[in-house]
C-alpha cells in the first residue's frame, strides 16, 4: 500500500534502525543522534554515485531538535559543516516540510 506524502500535518515517520543498513561513513552520527533522541529518518555518507555529496543526516522535529542534533555533535567532536532547515517541493507542487538536515565536513566512522 502507498504511503501518503509527508506534509506539516504528516512528517515523515523516522525509519527503525536495521543493523547494517546504515552506510560505514555516517553511521556513528546517526547512532549518536538517535540515542540522543533526535529522530532520523534519512541519512548518507556522501560522495559519488550517493545520494548526496557531503554526509548528510535528516531528522524531524520543531525548532529544538535543530539545537538538540548540534549539542549533541558538538559534546562527540563530529565534523559539522551546517545546520539546516529544509522545505521539499514535490512533483506536484506540494510544499512539504520544514525538516532538519546536518552536514558534516568528512565522513563519520
Amino acid at each position: 500500500m502507498n504511503e501518503p506524502l509527508p506534509t506539516l500535518a504528516n512528517p515523515p515517520k523516522p525509519c527503525a534502525f536495521v543493523a547494517g543498513k546504515l552506510d560505514r561513513g555516517i553511521k556513528r552520527a546517526v547512532e549518536l543522534l538517535r540515542a540522543g533522541g533526535v529522530e532520523t529518518f534519512e541519512s548518507c555518507e556522501g560522495g559519488s554515485g550517493h545520494a548526496f555529496p557531503d554526509p548528510t543526516v535528516r531528522f524531524v522535529g520543531g525548532p529544538e531538535a535543530g539545537w538538540l542534533a548540534v549539542s549533541i555533535c558538538l559534546a562527540n567532536g563530529l565534523p559539522i559543516a551546517s545546520l539546516r532547515r529544509y522545505w521539499d517541493v514535490l512533483d506536484r507542487n506540494d510544499v512539504t516540510g520544514p525538516h532538519w538536515e546536518v552536514v558534516f565536513r568528512e565522513r563519520v566512522s
